[in-house]
């Protein structure tokens, strides 16, 4: 097999998912052009809510946060915050336990986001009762009608998982801009776009709504280090649960990222993006047969090339390509042409500024970074189940007293 052969092999290999990914990119943010969601109906009753928030070595934002719960126009009686204060300072427990909620301060040795969730499940009281579960982040801040629109769309919607606005607040610099482009993009194309045709929305890593028992159930059933929010989307949809997305209820991040904490965020989403693949693609035939649409577009969606790697692969080739074989390089100028629009055109209109330009292309140099955080997160899973297999031996040995 000759150069130019190895050449066209890897090339189309190469394309063919890239120009599939685009075209998804596309659709979808042409549907979130249309049929835009009405606000939903006041509700008739107050629902009882447990407000859950994980907070990991986080110090003063999850002070901010809790402030902005408590801070509610909702009825105080009809709703709870339980902090899970994970490796945080003793002054800022200190200041959280003077404050009207519950806190929870675990010490894993290996700490989680679903570690902390199933701890405060297991430690609330049994005599309890909630309608509904909140999943926020340390570093959140929400308005002081949340509760209430949370109630309003809780009623209206009638499932048992929804998703609010996830934003973020802070737009000072170059790299909090393109989270905030980002974000805003997954908004558009796997929220808002989908709802346009009756799929299901995505999760997101916090602002998201669950029935309470439902959530109790089936938390206990996550095991991964990182990408709660994407095992907690296969369970629904293998139960047939529609997750709805309502956009008009934010829920501000705070946090600006810096530009290395950035680019560990993207590797860790395009490892959780793989692992949930791996995971759950020997349903898609099942779903597929059974007209569970809904089930097997989350499982594409998985595999779909990440944006940043898109754009990376997109720019190596089309700025290679053109010294080896002009041609090929055409195709790829296309591609990468059509990727831009569709991301421009999933963009709110607020982030697009005089920087924005700037901000936008330089997201292709955050691929190469990312790729290299991918086996880190990987690496991190790896050891927390050698762990959990190794604690079971201990525990089946023979001869141990119990």
């Amino acid at each position: 097999m000759n150069f130019w052969w190895i050449l066209y092999i890897i090339d189309w290999l190469l394309f063919v998912p890239v120009a599939l990914t685009t075209l998804y990119i596309l659709f979808f943010s042409v549907m979130a052009l249309f049929r835009p969601r009405a606000d939903a109906k006041a509700a008739k009753r107050q629902n009882r809510f447990i407000v859950l928030i994980p907070s990991y070595k986080s110090d003063k934002r999850i002070l901010e946060t809790v402030n902005s719960i408590l801070g509610q126009t909702y009825s105080q009686r009809n709703f709870d915050v339980v902090v899970i204060s994970d490796h945080q300072s003793e002054m800022v427990n200190m200041r959280l336990a003077q404050l009207p909620i519950t806190l929870l301060t675990p010490n894993f040795d290996k700490s989680s986001k679903a570690k902390s969730l199933q701890y405060a499940i297991l430690n609330l009281p049994q005599f309890k009762i909630y309608d509904a579960v909140i999943i926020l982040n340390s570093g959140n801040v929400v308005e002081p009608e949340f509760l209430q629109r949370v109630n309003d769309a809780y009623e209206t919607s009638g499932t048992k998982a929804l998703q609010t606005h996830r934003m973020m607040r802070n737009l000072d610099t170059a790299v909090s801009r393109m989270q905030a482009t980002f974000e805003e993009i997954d908004n558009t194309i796997f929220r808002r776009g989908h709802l346009s045709i009756g799929f299901s929305a995505a999760l997101s890593s916090s602002g998201s709504v669950f029935n309470f028992q439902w959530f109790k159930q089936n938390i206990m059933k996550i095991r991964a280090v990182v990408g709660v929010e994407k095992e907690l989307e296969a369970v629904l949809m293998h139960d047939g649960i529609y997750i709805d997305y309502f956009e008009n209820i934010h829920v501000f991040e705070d946090r600006a990222l810096t530009l290395t904490e950035f680019n560990n965020q993207h590797g860790r989403w395009t490892y959780i993006q793989l692992h949930s693949l791996l995971k759950n693609f020997r349903f898609l035939p099942t779903a597929l047969m059974n007209s569970h649409y809904d089930w097997a577009d989350k499982i594409l969606q998985w595999l779909l090339i990440p944006r940043t790697i898109l754009m990376g692969i997109v720019m190596v080739m089309g700025c290679l390509l053109p010294f080896i074989y002009l041609t090929l390089a055409i195709k790829w100028w296309a591609v990468g042409a059509v990727a831009l629009f569709a991301c421009a055109l999933a963009t709110p209109d607020y982030l697009v500024g005089k920087e924005w330009d700037k901000d936008f292309l330089r997201a292709p140099l955050i691929a190469l970074t990312s790729l290299l955080n991918i086996f880190r997160a990987g690496r991190d899973e790896a050891g927390n189940r050698l762990d959990a297999f190794s604690h079971l031996l201990r525990k089946l040995k023979p001869g141990r007293k119990r």
